[in-house]
């Protein structure tokens, strides 16, 4: 199978070289720069040097020569860049499978990644959403990873997980876009209070309370846009919940770490050299709990922190001094 992964950043480019075994693969991205100095020294320098791109691995800055012929196209794009890049693939006469690897909602509009791309490509049943507990680097040195594929169709999430699929690289299917996709987003918010608990120097057992009670949140903006509950304990839930949480590649804990030393936000995010989705995922997720009238208190002291100028510790104390209650 002939896919092209469309984004060069660490999540593009890990793709790139895992697939690369079993298929075909071309890596887009629109800094011709990058895609020289990829050719040239067979590594991405920038965001993934860890890890050598196989010569087999075709790269390219122009969009039509990526897509001229291909079968199937991975979007590994940042969610704010997604509808962009779709909308290109489409007006390039793309009309093949899509699917995207890109988490959290769109900053412009507040959409998850599935709404974006249906407005972009228009309905299609062959297209979906690949989500789940995964590194980038780990996954580029071939390490062992589970993924989930949601696609509405769920002939095609079966399909194309079943493509997808390899030793190393274990891809299960779904049918739940939103819990999926949901999930994906909300974990990256609470990555950011684990970073916080853990630079505060608050222990392990405040951090599993955090990622306890967190999953609880997701789950709840989940089941009230329509997520099943078996999806909210599965790969794309908690175990994306646990490994970003908990692990020190996590850009997202990285950012709650900084910004529990005292870090300003900007300068935390200069620091990170990533894009770190769950600083622009936050207020969509505290305004879409507001609007569900669903309870999501950690969001909300992770937006105090991020937005309202509320210092880590004290939105720490407001947490630990929340009234009991019956735990579910």
């Amino acid at each position: 199978m002939k896919i092209a992964v469309l984004g060069a950043g660490a999540w593009g480019s890990a793709l790139a070289v895992a697939l690369s075994g079993r298929h075909r693969i071309t890596l887009w991205a629109r800094d011709s720069a990058l895609v020289s100095a990829i050719g040239s020294h067979g590594r991405n320098a920038r965001y993934l040097p860890e890890v050598s791109v196989p010569d087999t691995v075709a790269i390219t800055s122009e969009l039509g020569a990526a897509l001229a012929p291909t079968d199937a196209v991975l979007v590994a794009t940042p969610t704010s860049a997604l509808r962009e890049v779709l909308e290109r693939v489409r007006t390039a006469g793309f009309d093949g499978p899509v699917v995207w690897a890109c988490k959290g909602f769109e900053q412009a509009s507040g959409k998850l990644p599935h709404q974006a791309a249906a407005e972009a490509l228009g309905e299609r049943g062959s297209c979906g959403a690949l989500s789940g507990p995964s590194f980038a680097l780990e996954v580029a040195r071939g390490l062992p990873t589970a993924l989930t594929l949601a696609s509405g169709d769920a002939g095609f999430a079966r399909r194309m997980a079943r493509e997808l699929h390899q030793p190393t690289l274990r891809v299960y299917f779904s049918s739940d876009v939103v819990g999926v996709e949901i999930s994906g987003a909300v974990k990256n918010v609470m990555a950011i209070a684990a970073g916080i608990s853990d630079g505060l120097g608050l222990g392990l057992n405040a951090r599993a309370a955090l990622i306890t009670r967190g999953l609880a949140e997701l789950a709840r903006l989940g089941a009230a846009l329509g997520g099943r509950a078996e999806t909210f304990m599965g790969l794309a839930g908690a175990g994306d919940l646990v490994l970003t949480c908990t692990g020190e590649l996590s850009r997202n804990r990285r950012v709650g770490l900084l910004l529990a030393k005292g870090e300003p936000l900007e300068a935390t995010l200069k620091q990170l050299g990533h894009v770190a989705e769950g600083v622009f995922s936050a207020r969509a997720i505290e305004s879409l709990a507001a609007e569900k009238r669903v309870e999501m208190p950690i969001t909300r002291a992770v937006c105090a922190v991020l937005f309202g100028g509320a210092s880590p510790r004290d939105a720490v104390q407001q947490l630990l001094a929340r009234d009991p209650r019956e735990e579910n």
